[in-house]
């Protein structure tokens, strides 16, 4: 029997993302039997789950829009797929503006984390992810897609787009880590399980498969498509998952090779074949032509032996996907030393900031007498809107009888 080998199953090897700061507010590090705690307020998960969904109901990621400028570019694109493509670049455009999501169907808000060991929320992290998305739908009036049973024949829409599928796991170390995604009915009903055998794996039955299974695609799901693809699996659902993680782009970086411990890897051969298939099948982005699909994905996956299951799915043209992850320890300290090194702040930055007034009414300088005066430095328009620096405003009673005042006046 061999020995013991524990193996990743998606061993990523690095992770390429470009992610922008959204606060520094909400983790911080707490020390507890020696080990560095990474602590994240549930508000904080909140926050990230509301902007993530914000997002990617009315952006695109750069990569996307030049897979779309490409095929403008193209001299072997057909007209369609031109049109295709620079419709979708308007469309993106009256998106980008924040009142119009990229697509009508603003889908089912999915969730995929990894939490890892060291880290502590204190709270249900599932109902603070669906309070996020709940509040992402409800601030930026998207349509409420979820429908919910009362029998098995009688249903009515949820009003909020919940319940949203959150799937969180465990993992090692003290990271946060999140796949947001919105998925359209459209794309999620162009999912696929075949369930094969040994005998699908040479290439002359592999390629029949796909030139035929790949034409159940069509365009209702309004491509140009993600398409990926999953081999194998050691069970139907991990399959299928994969499917869901490959076409979000999410296991992009794994290896390109198997090994004896049984790692998933991606097959860039055949995410060339696949990719030449879809382009001769003349099927196009709607309406005929060569871009079927911007880019294939295939992951080749360990199966039980009497069983081969393949997956197929694809991720629609508004490609609503998106990572998130908490400030790791170490970031959290480079922040905390470049506050302590190079910035000023707090009570230093009050008593700097008051030696500077001072400064400036001892050499009795305009902006120093406007200080000593308790009024606005900077040039505002100050009879009206100065009332913060002058302080309450104090209503005088007038008198407005003549004979009053006179009185009032010898008295």
């Amino acid at each position: 029997m061999s020995e013991f080998i524990y193996q990743e199953p998606f061993p990523i090897e690095c992770d390429k993302t470009q992610y922008r700061l959204l606060t520094k507010e909400y983790v911080k590090i707490v020390e507890c039997d020696g080990r560095r705690i990474l602590k994240v307020d549930p508000k904080g998960i909140e926050l990230l789950a509301r902007e993530a969904y914000t997002d990617v109901s009315f952006y695109l990621r750069p990569a996307h829009l030049e897979q779309l400028r490409h095929i403008l570019e193209d001299p072997e694109a057909s007209d369609n797929d031109k049109f295709v493509a620079y419709t979708m670049l308007l469309n993106q455009t009256v998106a980008a503006e924040g009142e119009l999501p990229t697509c009508q169907d603003t889908g089912t808000a999915i969730c995929i984390g990894k939490k890892g060991e060291n880290v502590f929320t204190g709270a249900d992290d599932a109902e603070c992810i669906a309070r996020g998305a709940y509040e992402a739908y409800k601030e930026r009036n998207l349509r409420y897609s979820q429908v919910v049973p009362f029998t098995m024949t009688e249903e009515k829409n949820s009003g909020t787009n919940l319940p949203a599928q959150i799937d969180l796991y465990a993992d090692k170390g003290n990271e946060y880590k999140f796949l947001f995604i919105t998925k359209g009915g459209g794309s999620a009903n162009k999912t696929f399980l075949y369930q094969q055998t040994k005998a699908l794996l040479n290439e002359k039955s592999l390629l029949e498969f796909f030139r035929s299974k790949l034409m159940d695609l069509g365009t209702s799901a309004c491509p140009p498509y993600h398409l990926a693809v999953c081999i194998g699996g050691t069970s139907a659902e991990m399959c299928l998952a994969t499917v869901k993680k490959a076409s979000a782009g999410y296991l992009d970086q794994l290896p390109t090779s198997g090994n004896e411990g049984g790692r998933c890897f991606r097959d860039l051969e055949w995410e060339q074949k696949i990719l030449q298939i879809c382009r001769e099948s003349g099927i196009g982005a709607q309406f005929g032509g060569k871009y079927l699909v911007h880019d294939v994905r295939v992951i080749r996956a360990p199966r039980h032996a009497a069983s081969c299951p393949v997956a197929i799915g694809v991720s629609c043209s508004a490609d609503r996907n998106i990572k998130a992850k908490d400030l790791t320890p170490d970031q959290i300290a480079k922040i905390t030393k470049i506050l302590q090194d190079d910035l000023t702040v707090e009570g230093d930055l009050r008593r700097q900031l008051s030696a500077d007034i001072r400064r400036l009414q001892q050499i009795n300088c305009y902006r120093g007498v406007r200080h000593r005066r308790n009024l606005p430095v900077r040039g505002q328009r100050t009879k009206t809107n100065a009332r913060t620096r002058k302080g309450k405003k104090i209503t005088i009673g007038a008198i407005r009888d003549k004979t009053q005042r006179r009185l009032a006046a010898k008295g």
